[in-house]
């Protein structure tokens, strides 16, 4: 028992280098069995198939997602939703840029670029649960219900801040990337998403009809 956990354990680490250096299309069985020092039938003996080891690789990183949603939401309870908002943001910010997560941020980006059968527990289980949660906020904030369409635009553009200083080639060439990565250059950058997303939801919710009328109302 204690070697086929073993031998698991080694497939899923390998498999999950592999799978983030090339993707799930251009990894062969053989080569992960190889480099885990593993019988060529373990693939399938533990996992079912490619896609099942596959699976179980990414539900890795997904669970890292549900994690970082299960704090973001914990560390906004109870408050305003402005308070809200920056922390959600500082959460996220902080567990993407702090985390020495290998190549898990590089797994979901092969994902998200060529996706495999697998994308829809990605989507559900930990990317769609972070946008509700934003949207929830921002609706309440800009004082506009979620199904205004503006609150779907105001969570793309925090979205976008967030995945601008994920660890990649391109946004280090553009000069996104911090250096040196130090915890107050992490909260600087969180700091500057929640002002500028605040900001721009305020702004936005200011010019909503509720909110003219609002004033109307007052003058």
């Amino acid at each position: 028992m204690r070697q086929d956990a073993a031998t698991r354990a080694r497939l899923l680490e390998v498999a999950e280098r592999l799978f983030a250096e090339r993707g799930f299309k251009k990894v062969t069985v053989r080569e992960i069995c190889r480099a885990a020092r593993a019988n060529v039938a373990s693939v399938n003996y533990y996992f079912g198939d490619k896609l099942g080891l596959y699976r179980e690789v990414l539900q890795g990183a997904i669970d890292g997602m549900r994690t970082t949603n299960d704090a973001m939401r914990e560390a906004g309870r109870g408050l305003p939703p402005e308070q809200r908002l920056r922390r959600a943001i500082e959460v996220v910010v902080t567990r993407i840029l702090s985390a020495h997560t290998g190549p898990i941020h590089q797994l979901i980006q092969r994902e998200v670029a060529d996706p495999t059968p697998a994308l829809d527990a990605l989507v559900e289980q930990g990317i769609r649960p972070r946008i509700d949660y934003f949207a929830s906020v921002v609706s309440s904030l800009a004082g506009v219900p979620t199904s205004d369409p503006r609150v779907l635009r105001c969570v793309a553009s925090i979205q976008t801040q967030l995945t601008a200083y994920f660890p990649h080639p391109i946004t280090a060439r553009l000069g996104f990337s911090l250096s040196p990565m130090t915890p107050a250059a992490i909260k600087a950058t969180a700091d500057h998403i929640a002002d500028f997303s605040i900001g721009g939801v305020l702004a936005i919710g200011a010019r909503s009809p509720q909110a003219k009328r609002a004033r109307a109302r007052a003058v």
